[in-house]
């Protein structure tokens, strides 16, 4: 039957996938199917207008070894399209069965559409200074990143849940998991965000953009050097290319250059301001808004207006 089948090992990105299944689906027949790995994602799931989800009954918490369980679910019901959060465990679930089943595959999709029996793709090279269109012919396998869509809204009548048993590659067993550290802070989720860069010339000036930033409840992010060469801020707190892609309604860049590394994880940000000092920096070619000054002058002044606001 040709539809739609979604799967991610995250419930946040699993719910984001289904906003372009059920966009897809309207050029398809078939219906969406998720594949979960618990019933409290699957009842989430369901609520949000997947026809049916499988809750996969696996012993385990390796999502990599889930990829001939799936490519069966996959080769049995022939779905048009399965998207995969792109996620590393993803990834790698999505090219086994591209490569078991014979597939077309995309990676790190940005927009999908149906067209003349084609999934039409867009993707960002060169982080970001290109964009890719690629045609693939159905069926196909599609990588999406984190927060490339937002979850749909619940539907008036949640799909169907089974539970289906799923084997799991027994040559590898996670014997040990150590989390790695973190602030709390959840960046990418952050509907605000002031971030700060090279500008500041030391870490106890980052208490101005803090000033700033509890002001109108913002969350504190960085440029790749503050965090892996200066150490200044928690490296989760980094957004760039191979940091964090943020979408907050505002984003404000203070002491940035906005060099093409970083604003890759920033660009889809609705708002983006900056603050600095050289007037031919790059930020100021993404900024919606911009203030030519001295940060240790400017970010003062912005507080305390904001303030009497």
């Amino acid at each position: 039957m040709p539809g739609i089948i979604t799967f991610s090992e995250e419930r946040e990105l699993g719910k984001q996938l289904l906003t372009p299944a059920l966009e897809l689906k309207k050029s398809l027949s078939g219906p969406v199917t998720v594949l979960a790995l618990n019933d409290a994602d699957a009842k989430e799931l369901a609520a949000l207008g997947a026809d049916k989800v499988l809750v996969l009954q696996a012993a385990g918490g390796w999502p990599e070894g889930l990829s001939e369980a799936i490519s069966g679910l996959v080769s049995t019901a022939a779905p048009s399209i399965f998207l995969v959060g792109g996620t590393l465990p993803g990834k790698h679930i999505g090219a086994y069965v591209a490569a078991k089943l014979n597939l077309a595959m995309v990676t790190d999709a940005k927009s999908l559409k149906v067209e003349n029996g084609k999934l039409l793709t867009t993707r960002l090279l060169f982080a970001g200074l290109a964009l890719c269109e690629e045609e693939s012919v159905l069926p196909v396998v599609a990588t999406i990143p984190s927060r490339t869509f937002l979850p749909p809204n619940a539907a008036g009548k949640a799909g169907a849940a089974e539970t289906v048993k799923a084997e799991t590659d027994s040559r590898v067993a996670i014997s040990d998991i150590t989390r790695a550290e973190s602030s709390g802070v959840d960046i990418g989720a952050a509907t605000r965000v002031v971030a700060v860069g090279r500008g500041f010339r030391k870490q106890e000036d980052l208490k101005l953009a803090q000033d700033l930033a509890s002001v109108f409840h913002a969350e504190i992010a960085c440029s790749r050097p503050v965090a892996e060469e200066e150490h200044w801020l928690p490296i989760d707190h980094y957004v760039g290319i191979s940091g964090h892609t943020v979408k907050p309604e505002l984003y404000v860049a203070v002491g940035i250059s906005g060099q093409v590394q970083h604003m890759v994880g920033a660009r889809e940000s609705k708002v983006i301001a900056a603050i600095d000092n050289d007037e031919h920096a790059p930020i100021f070619e993404a900024a919606d808004y911009g203030i030519v000054g001295d940060l240790y002058e400017v970010l003062p002044l912005l507080t305390a207006a904001l303030k009497k606001k």
